[in-house]
């Protein structure tokens, strides 16, 4: 059975019935996703809730543009430790800063 995110593995009704357990798990933690087959003729689809939500939801474009600014500027490998101390950094300066005035 093929893994892969944006591919789709074509399987009979058969199997989706036989091997149910197995699809449906690699769905939910491997984000496959599956058409189903009837007499050779596709019949449904069967994907992971995240990528359902995806699909129902899209992302707003404003994220998706926040997402792109902080891969450029390399900002989204930064740990949570790492955030923090940055944020903590900026409010003790600007607390500097207005304590001077």
């Amino acid at each position: 059975m093929n893994t892969k995110k944006s591919m789709s593995k074509v399987i009979s009704t058969t199997t989706a019935r036989s091997q149910f357990d197995q699809i449906l798990r690699r769905a939910a933690k491997q984000q496959a996703r599956f058409v189903i087959e009837d007499k050779g003729m596709p019949q449904a689809v069967l994907i992971g809730i995240r990528d359902f939500i995806k699909m129902a939801a899209p992302e707003p474009e404003i994220l998706k543009i926040i997402g792109e600014e902080s891969k450029r500027k390399g900002t989204n490998k930064l740990t949570m430790r790492q955030i923090d101390a940055e944020i903590k950094a900026y409010r003790r300066e600007k607390r500097l800063k207005n304590a001077s005035r």
